[in-house]
């Protein structure tokens, strides 16, 4: 086996899949296989059955007179996501925080156990592309900026699944970093980049004994993914030792051609009218193996590697039994993952943790202070078990039974007054229900006994008439399928529970489903207005048209600095929402919650608290003038509590961040337009090595947090650094004591530099973390180490690792900008050594 297949074993803390008894020999298999069975494994295929299968993302028909089982494939980056309830975990960004992977693969048994108890068999996770730009819209769904964190967490997480029966998916592989013209952009990146940026993830996951790869939709030089013959053949297959099957992402194929450049399976293997994309791998493969432009041994070469997963997993011939849904188990690991992924960023004056006394002159501003803001939108969204809030939670464990609460932002707008709509030169909409009648309104508010009711497609038509020239914020809320308002007939607000649409997931207070748009409005303007609706069946539906004028904007900001006047502290609820197929337009917060932030700080000093329910950086305009700010990121079914627990002090925050949090935009990697979003269709990602922290470092900027940030309840020190060299690696050694007056655990991250290098390097990177646990006053030994492979760099002229000789510096510290000690080691590779 290529020595490059274990690169990254010494780094990254593999852990194999189980051996299972061999339950048939593939080639005898393959050799009682029909054409039309083979085919019909390269491809998805409908659900014969929905309900059994619970509405999963795709099917595999099987061959049962062969033994060889269906299989339903499942999203689960953050839970089993069908239409049945599963535990919503943390979303991933929150695991990788916790730079635990231990706690990685309790996080993959708890997927792989309930994808079983839900009849799914493949597991579309984990995800590994890492966060290169923070406006990406699935930051949330990654492990995070840094190659070897991302690594560690991949493999123990797969072995969590993989234990369970379940096959793994480690997916988009490759650099599929941001969803802006996801599904065609090309993207231009270096070899070196690639390979010690971008691939270490997966060929860790490879090496965890991962069943399946997920090729991504853009194209990788020039090449897209799901047919790249460098990426799947030479890369995957040939370097790594890879053995399981490659599939594509929804709709991902292009061409025929991928057959023999890696690809094993096309999903979902049926058409659909929003992709033109031809599904390549039934009737053009078909006509292609009857003309002799592909042969048989290609076909055969394509569903071995399914078989052979399925082989070793014991699916063959051999069912593994569906186990219970264990809800009791999933909702306790969910709790204490949030709890140790959460960072504490900030924190004067120990302003956290507050006391059960204090709650009772403390206000909630925040709608996910009362609605708690569990995952992020897209193919990640889960039906969750159990639901909480943390203003409940706060309640519960702290015995005040009232404590005080304003939503604070004004998420659910304001009634929209008759006096600015127009039809036909009357004043009001008109509205046609789905049985074809027609009336003049004054408003689109059906709630309660004025629900629609009856079966079909409803509209209304008007001319708005923007009363005042700014900014509003238009919302379309409702509890039914879908609900579209176009403007100027370019629809602006898609409201529906797809991946596509731009629902919010946090509802109105009332429970409704909200979408919010901002649009610059001129006064006295007249501007089209169409509302549609789909009812579905004869149930009521509630719909409703609001906004928030810019006339309002200030008396929402007055009003929350009104209602915290009398309270002692003040925790601010800030949240934003990432989903799959958009990308952020900023790092700032959305809505009016960033001027709320500024204005009760400036109102109330040294008073508010911010606590930040995001999968991904933010700017913090406000920072300087708030006490503490503590990042929950998404934190799954049992967030509230968790949150609870860590302000009040019944757990200390342990988290480290994956990202760094830049100070602005300009202080961004990517500035140009050709480096994010992308021009004329290609995407270039000129940075090099330097994404991430690397970025900071090298530009000696300082970033608003750094990577590895977070604070805890308690002090640590660190001292007596010793190194010890071997033919492997340098062993590192550090005692790190608890001086505080809490227990508390701290990551404790080695960094290498390697300075006078050949070739460019870092000016530090990650080569090790360990997380240790102490209590008050305890003192404990931690060992770390330098493995050789992070001693070589990716020779793009050879296409292969080569070792970097020179003095090297180790230091280890809190974060990649708090290192406490550091020290030299000379590293000289003989000739007749080996690579790393």
């Amino acid at each position: 086996m290529p020595q490059s297949f274990h690169q990254f074993a010494a780094a990254c803390a593999v852990v194999a899949i189980p051996t299972f008894a061999q339950a048939a020999d593939v080639e005898a298999l393959l050799a009682q296989m029909t054409l039309d069975e083979k085919l019909a494994l390269l491809r998805g295929h409908k659900d014969p059955d929905p309900k059994i299968g619970l509405n999963s993302a795709g099917y595999l028909p099987g061959v049962p007179r062969l033994g060889i089982p269906p299989l339903r494939l499942v999203d689960g980056p953050a839970g089993i996501r069908t239409d049945a309830v599963a535990t919503a975990l943390p979303a991933p960004i929150a695991l990788a925080a916790t730079f635990d992977p231990a706690l990685a693969q309790r996080y993959g048994k708890v997927l792989g156990n309930e994808g079983l108890a839900r009849n799914q068999q493949i597991l579309l996770s984990p995800m590994v592309n890492l966060v290169r730009v923070p406006q990406a819209g699935r930051n949330f769904e990654t492990f995070g900026e840094d190659p070897l964190l991302a690594s560690r967490i991949v493999a123990t997480e797969i072995s969590g699944i993989q234990q369970q029966g379940m096959l793994a998916t480690v997916k988009h592989f490759a650099v599929n970093n941001q969803e802006s013209s996801r599904l065609s952009i090309n993207v231009a990146v270096d070899q070196r980049s690639l390979h010690e940026l971008y691939l270490p993830a997966f060929a860790a996951a490879v090496d965890a004994g991962v069943a399946s790869v997920m090729c991504a939709y853009n194209q990788v030089n020039s090449a897209y993914a799901c047919e790249n013959q460098q990426l799947l053949n030479v890369v995957l297959r040939q370097q790594w030792g890879f053995n399981g099957f490659v599939m594509t992402d929804w709709w991902a194929n292009h061409s025929l051609t991928a057959l023999t450049n890696g690809l094993n399976m096309e999903m979902p293997g049926f058409t659909h009218p929003e992709y033109a994309a031809q599904v390549h791998f039934d009737g053009p493969l078909r006509s292609a193996l009857l003309n002799n432009q592909v042969s048989p041994a290609a076909v055969d070469n394509a569903v071995r590697p399914l078989l052979t997963q399925l082989n070793q997993f014991g699916y063959l011939d051999n069912p593994l039994p569906i186990p219970p849904f264990n809800q009791q188990h999933g909702h306790a690991e969910a709790l204490s993952i949030a709890e140790q992924g959460a960072v504490l960023l900030k924190n004067d004056n120990s302003f956290l943790p507050l006391t059960p006394a204090q709650l009772s002159r403390t206000l909630l501003v925040g709608p996910t202070a009362n609605w708690t803001l569990q995952g992020g939108g897209g193919s990640s969204r889960v039906l969750p078990a159990q639901r909480d809030s943390t203003r409940a939670m706060l309640s519960t464990l702290s015995g005040q039974t009232t404590i005080s609460y304003v939503p604070g932002f004004a998420s659910d707008g304001l009634p929209i007054p008759a006096s600015v709509w127009q039809h036909n030169k009357r004043q009001g909409i008109e509205m046609t229900a789905s049985n074809g009648q027609r009336q003049l309104i004054a408003a689109v508010e059906h709630l309660g006994k004025s629900a629609l009711v009856g079966a079909g497609m409803w509209y209304w038509f008007a001319d708005l008439v923007a009363p005042e020239t700014g900014e509003y914020l238009l919302h379309v809320q409702t509890d039914g399928p879908v609900a579209s308002v176009y403007l100027n007939d370019k629809r602006v607000l898609y409201n529906d529970a797809g991946i596509v649409s731009n629902a919010e997931i946090v509802p109105t207070q009332d429970g409704l489903r909200n979408s919010t748009t901002a649009l610059q409005l001129t006064q006295g303007e007249h501007y089209r207005v169409k509302v549609e609706a789909w009812t579905g069946d004869n149930n009521p539906v509630q719909l409703r048209l609001r906004w928030l004028p810019p006339s309002a904007h200030a008396k929402v900001i007055s009003d929350a600095v009104t209602a915290a006047a009398t309270a002692d502290k003040i925790l601010v609820f800030a949240y934003q929402e990432g989903t799959e197929t958009q990308d952020r337009s900023s790092l700032a917060l959305p809505g009016l919650q960033d001027e709320v932030i500024s204005a009760l700080a400036a109102a109330h000093p040294d008073k508010v608290a911010v606590v930040l329910n995001v999968g991904a950086p933010v700017t913090m305009p406000w920072l300087e003038h708030v006490s503490a700010v503590l990042q929950m990121w998404y934190p799954g079914q049992a967030g509230g509590e968790a949150t609870a627990r860590l302000l009040l002090g019944l757990s200390n925050p342990a988290g480290k961040l994956p990202v760094s949090f830049p100070r602005s935009e300009q202080d961004l990697p990517t500035q140009s337009p050709a480096q994010f979003p992308g021009v004329n269709g290609n995407l270039h990602y000129s940075e090099g090595l330097y994404m991430g922290y690397r970025w900071y470092d090298q530009q000696q900027r300082e970033p608003l947090f750094p990577f590895g940030h977070g604070l805890s309840y308690t002090t640590f020190t660190y001292s007596d650094l010793q190194l010890t060299q071997n033919s492997d690696n340098t062993s590192v050694s550090v005692t790190v004591q608890n001086t505080g007056q809490r227990a508390g655990a701290e990551v404790v991250q080695l960094y290498l530099a390697q300075p006078n290098s050949s070739v460019p390097t870092e000016v530090r990177k990650l080569v090790d973390f360990s997380k240790v646990q102490l209590t008050a006053g305890e003192s404990k030994r931690v060992n770390l180490q330098v493995p050789h492979s992070s001693l070589r760099y990716w020779d793009s002229t050879t296409q292969a690792w080569q070792p970097l000789a020179g003095t090297k510096t180790v230091s280890v510290g809190a974060s990649s900008r708090d290192l406490r000690l550091s020290a030299d080691f000379l590293y000289a590779p003989t000739p007749a050594s080996p690579l790393p």
